[in-house]
Formats: C-alpha cells, structure tokens, sequence
C-alpha cells in the first residue's frame, strides 16, 4: 500500500463485556470476543493489488487495558524483519504511554529509496546481463513443480488457505 495509506487499524471496545467466563451465560465473555476477532482477523483475506497488507485492530478490555492485534501479509515481511516490527512497536509504546517522544532514531533511507536506486541502476546493458543470465540459468525448469501432497487437489487453484492449532 502507498505510504500515504498509512497503517489500517480498527478500534473495538469490549469494555461492556464481562471478563470472567464464572459470570458467563449466554454472553461472548471478553476472553471469547477477543478470539473471535483474532480468527475473523487471521481469515480475512488480503488484496494484494491496492492493500493494505498490514493491518491492526485495538481492543478496549478496560480503561487501562488494550490489546493489539497485527496481522500482515507474510510477503510484508520475513521473521527476523517482523521481530523488529515488534520491538519497535513496544518501544514506541512504552515511550508514548509514558507521554514521551518518539525514540526511534531516524531512518537514514526508506525501501523506495533502495527500488528508486535499483531501478536507475538496473537498466540498459545491466538489465539485458540480469535477464540472459537467469533464461539461461531457468532454462528447462518446469513450469510447476509437482510434489507429493497429502491429498488430491482440485483440478482449479483457489489459492485458499487453511488454519491449523499445534
């Protein structure tokens, strides 16, 4: 998504429902809600073409009490990258619940600059050098690679993922 999109975040504010699942009866406890809305979160899919493909949502337990749920398109970020998404978001917390200014240093450059340097350098006889070099080194590879799955798959790709609970 453009930088001009910003970070999508919902608000939702549980602080009507009871917290402890002994008063429960036929109410969604806070506890339930908040899973509930991790698993419409964690099913919700992303567009990839206009975004965003990161996004939140802040649930009001209480008057001091919030949870953060982020969930991003696995193509935003590889692990050691989200571990510091992470910890800067803590960071900024800690600085901003605690009324002060933002800690993080400065970025000394962004990715766009990185794909802006990228893009002037990648051009004319570079460019023609990349491409020959990888036909000639993806020349004869399938088209698909075929592996054993644990089960037959549609004759149409869905794409469709699924969810598993270890």
């Amino acid at each position: 998504a453009p930088a001009t999109q910003g970070f999508a975040l919902a608000t939702h504010d549980l602080r009507a429902l009871d917290s402890a699942a002994q008063h429960k009866t036929q109410d969604e406890t806070q506890y339930e809600a908040v899973e509930r809305l991790a698993g419409e979160e964690a099913l919700a899919p992303f567009d990839l073409s206009s975004g965003p493909l990161i996004r939140g949502r802040l649930v009001q337990l209480s008057e001091t009490e919030h949870i953060l749920l982020v969930t991003q398109h696995h193509i935003v970020s590889d692990g050691w990258s989200t571990g510091v998404l992470l910890h800067e978001i803590g960071t900024l917390y800690r600085a901003f619940s605690q009324g002060l200014a933002d800690p993080l240093p400065a970025l000394a450059f962004q990715y766009v600059d990185y794909a802006a340097w990228q893009r002037q350098w990648l051009q004319g006889e570079t460019l023609q050098t990349q491409v020959d070099f990888w036909r000639q080194h993806l020349s004869g590879a399938p088209a698909l690679l075929e592996l054993p799955t644990d089960h037959r798959r549609p004759p149409l790709r869905s794409y469709a993922g699924g969810r598993v609970s270890l």
